[in-house]
């Protein structure tokens, strides 16, 4: 654990400049091998402080969807393909789910209530994958090292649980907490583009992207569940989507071609 406080602090002291798979100009300070670790041990963390689900179905039903998608992930990155993927589903109401660095996947059951079917779970799942991609939890872990002179991140995610561990868990990518720090509306809109692009390669909708952000803001009446707290509005949203539509519709059309026809059931 020391040696890996000492990495994380040694490479704090260089700010590296990246781009997102959009384009978009990053500050990354941290490799992402050290992300990796830091993803995997938030994962562990939870995979003993929650309950995870042994329903066979669900497991069954989102594992499919992942294995659908990651393919596709790593067509368009190929730096993404030495990632082993995990996924766990966890016992919770609420409508959410995540991605962390290192190949983390977590699905809340509550999400089963609001994503009708499996191409608009594959819209969630691509736009948390699109996160790990597009490294924005490096960008936001490395933000709040700058403004916190001696943070000790791999000794606060391996302790008790505070405050300080639930703001490292928003930043890494876990928004399931009330007061943690969620991602940028940047992120999520970054995010919304790449996870429509991964859906529609992998054979699922991309229409039903929109229809699934309907669900959400609907659900729980005029209470947004937290997936959505800082995404844009929802019809500024459901326009982004559709202004990308078309070439997602090509990709859908190709990848029906190729005979990638998901058979994800619940």
């Amino acid at each position: 654990m020391k040696k890996f406080v000492l990495t994380l602090a040694t490479a704090a002291l260089i700010s590296a400049c990246a781009t997102s798979p959009t384009g978009r100009n990053q500050v990354t300070l941290f490799p992402e091998s050290q992300m990796s670790q830091m993803g995997s041990a938030a994962f562990t963390s939870m995979k003993k402080s929650e309950q995870v689900s042994t329903n066979s179905g669900h497991n069954r039903y989102v594992n499919c969807i992942v294995n659908a998608l990651i393919p596709e992930l790593n067509t368009v990155a190929p730096d993404m393909r030495s990632t082993r993927w995990e996924t766990k589903v966890f016992v919770d109401d609420s409508a959410n789910a995540f991605a962390l660095p290192g190949g983390k996947i977590g699905v809340h059951t509550g999400m089963f209530k609001v994503a009708d079917n499996a191409s608009q779970l594959a819209s969630v799942l691509g736009h948390e994958i699109g996160h790990v991609w597009a490294r924005h939890g490096n960008e936001r872990v490395s933000h709040q090292y700058l403004g916190t002179a001696g943070l000790q991140l791999a000794s606060v995610l391996a302790g008790e649980p505070t405050q300080q561990k639930q703001q490292i868990l928003g930043l890494l990518g876990v928004g399931t907490q009330v007061g943690v720090l969620k991602f940028s509306r940047t992120h999520e809109s970054e995010a919304d583009e790449i996870g429509l692009e991964l859906m529609a390669r992998a054979g699922f909708d991309p229409r039903e992207s929109v229809e699934l952000w309907k669900n959400m803001a609907k659900q729980g009446g005029g209470n947004a569940p937290e997936f959505l707290s800082t995404h844009p509005a929802t019809d500024t949203r459901i326009r982004d989507l559709q202004a990308q539509m078309n070439d997602a519709l090509t990709l859908y059309q190709q990848a029906k071609a190729q005979g990638k026809r998901p058979n994800c059931r619940l």
